[in-house]
């Protein structure tokens, strides 16, 4: 279902999509203009020393990747235009496209940096310059802006562009038999295909998709025609890349955690589009993984700063967590595609803890400040920034949130699927019937969700309702009574001819949880977390009476949840009575004694986490200290 036919009218979603139209597109648009973006767009464009080569090498690497910032901004904006009509913002990109529709070069190419400051290295560096990943956010920006305001200027610019590349990398004589270091462009050509009816594009991913890994390894040769010994790559492995093997080989999530998703996520596209059971499988193994393995208990994803990526099975550390934003609005995108390769909670389950914790985390209540990493645990000094060197997260973010009414609800021929919950609607067709679903409810608050059918005529379909795992065992009511619906792949299915007026009831369990990590995730090791419905909790220094790194929470203390209408506009805490260490009875010169220290009660309460970090500044922690009584 498009974005489109969903409707926001809660207090969770609704608010966050008017911040993001009001104050982090506007935001980051000006970022865009103040940092010199935009400009570099222009034909007299002429960049300053620092961004240019100096001693033979490259500086101000980030400069090559700057289309990318603004196609993710005009993808986003072109999104909120879908949704709320808004003349200046139209203009604005209007005018942003007529200067990308003239920067664009004779043939077709389009990259600000190769046009500008090295024009003779153009494509010499697939592995590390990105030109390729820079073209798929273009064309992602020119279809979302195509379906959002039927305009064809920014589309047409990027056919060309495309049809250029396809010109350019193939198996066919004289082609070139790349593929980008960082994987993007392959789901956009998947996008574009789709929105044009091109099939050519649709090919040309598949090449990208396929050509990944194979042998002679295209890294290994045009390092060498660059003069440079392959074995000099910093990262030491094309696992940072995700071509050490061909993808219908790999097994594990590995390397730089965005490419992965990104390239997964193509991966899945084909998978579902042409029935390919070995991109299926490839594709389900490396879920497992990922998901079992490698996974931060809120969804993110990458461990390391050093590859922005993963590491080991296990090594999930705390306070140093990288959790990448970006890294977890790509595991959004993966696990949607998953859906299409067949119903399972278990994708649209790992996708809603994603998108409530590690993603909404990214983005500051007021909308213009943002995380690039996501610790699971802070000493106070780990804050949101305005914007960042690379600034690849603002506008991901800014575009995931203005077009999430993709998430909520699917349906084919037969059946009307709602994956999220959240109060609003969703317009479906069935044959020559429109019917809309109603959802009434306080999500994710309160777990009750009622569902009301409007319908014209009377309608068959089936009805499926996801049951999150965490919920236990749910209550289910049609019109009023008990119904006993089949489930399948944790969707519950009623199947039957709707009238206007049908009402389902689904009372989704919403208890407080305790959540232990697998023995084998030793910085968790004695550590408990907090899970209420989708969202993670977390303890901030601003609610406590004592340090947050003295808190120990007893297995057996009792935990309650209410709504606060004070704190951020509005959220559920969790609260209860805790222990914490005290200095009663040490000598002022007593280091370390027999005698443990004394622990008292103190009260605690705890807050979602995507909540921290906009109060007073202070310390974190996710995880706490358990006793077994």
């Amino acid at each position: 279902m498009p974005f489109t036919a969903v409707r926001f009218t809660d207090r969770f979603w609704a608010p966050r999509q008017r911040v993001n139209r009001e104050r982090t597109i506007p935001h980051i648009d000006r970022q865009n203009t103040v940092t010199g973006r935009i400009d570099a767009f222009r034909r007299d464009w002429n960049p300053s020393p620092e961004v240019t080569r100096r001693d033979g090498r490259w500086n101000g690497t980030v400069v090559m990747f700057w289309d990318s910032d603004v196609a993710k901004w005009i993808e986003a904006a072109a999104y909120s235009l879908a949704t709320t009509p808004d003349p200046a913002l139209d203009a604005r990109l209007d005018a942003i496209i007529a200067l990308i529709a003239e920067r664009q070069a004779p043939d077709g190419y389009m990259n600000t940096w190769f046009l500008t400051v090295d024009p003779e290295m153009r494509w010499a560096n697939l592995r590390d310059w990105h030109e390729l990943y820079d073209a798929g956010h273009l064309i992602e920006a020119a279809v979302a802006h195509y379906e959002a305001t039927g305009k064809r200027s920014l589309l047409d610019v990027m056919c060309r562009y495309a049809d250029y590349i396809g010109a350019t990398f193939g198996r066919g004589p004289g082609q070139k038999r790349g593929y980008c270091g960082h994987p993007e462009i392959e789901l956009a050509l998947v996008r574009l295909a789709r929105a044009t009816g091109e099939q050519r594009y649709h090919d040309l991913a598949r090449y990208f998709v396929d050509e990944r890994g194979q042998q002679p390894h295209y890294f290994d040769q045009e390092a060498i025609a660059r003069g440079q010994p392959p074995a000099q790559f910093w990262a030491r492995s094309y696992e940072y890349n995700q071509a050490h093997l061909p993808v219908r080989e790999q097994t594990e999530a590995v390397g730089h955690s965005v490419r992965a998703v990104y390239l997964y996520s193509a991966m899945a596209d084909f998978a579902a589009s042409e029935g390919d059971q070995q991109l299926r499988d490839a594709c389900a193994t490396i879920w497992r993984h990922l998901t079992t393995k490698r996974m931060y208990v809120m969804g993110g994803i990458g461990t390391s700063a050093k590859n922005e990526g993963f590491t080991s099975d296990y090594d999930l550390p705390n306070e140093s967590a990288y959790a990448e934003t970006c890294a977890a609005i790509g595991l959004v995108f993966w696990a949607q595609r998953m859906l299409r390769l067949g119903l399972d909670r278990r994708y649209t389950d790992i996708l809603e803890l994603a998108l409530y914790n590690a993603v909404l985390s990214g983005v500051s209540h007021d909308g213009e400040s943002f995380f690039y990493d996501n610790p699971l645990a802070s000493a106070g000094t780990h804050h949101r920034s305005e914007w960042f060197a690379c600034p690849c997260c603002p506008p991901n973010l800014a575009r995931i949130i203005a077009s999430l009414g993709d998430y909520v609800y699917a349906q084919n021929e037969h059946e009307a699927v709602v994956h999220l919950y959240a109060q609003g609607s969703g317009q479906f067709r069935f044959g020559e019937q429109d019917v809309t679903l109603h959802q009434q409810t306080d999500y994710p608050w309160d777990g009750r969700v009622t569902v009301r059918v409007e319908t014209g005529a009377p309608a068959s379909f089936a009805l499926r309702l996801r049951v999150p795992a965490w919920s236990g065992a749910p209550e289910l009511l049609l019109n009023g009574s008990p119904v006993n619906a089949p489930a399948e792949g944790g969707y519950l299915q009623i199947d039957r001819e709707w009238i206007d007026g049908d009402e389902v009831v689904l009372a989704l369990p919403m208890p407080v949880e305790r959540l232990y990590a697998r023995p084998d995730v030793t910085p968790d090791l004695g550590l408990v977390a907090l899970r209420r419905g989708p969202l993670i909790y977390c303890v901030e220094q601003a609610d406590q009476s004592v340090p947050v790194e003295r808190i120990v929470l007893p297995a057996s203390a009792e935990l309650a949840s209410e709504f606060r209408a004070d704190v951020l506009d509005g959220l559920v805490v969790v609260t209860g009575t805790a222990l914490a260490p005290t200095g009663a009875g040490w000598a002022d010169d007593e280091l370390y004694r027999t005698a443990p220290p004394e622990l008292r009660p103190c009260p605690i309460t705890a807050i979602p986490y995507y909540a921290w970090d906009n109060r007073a500044p202070g310390k974190m922690r996710v995880w706490l200290p358990t006793t077994g009584s």
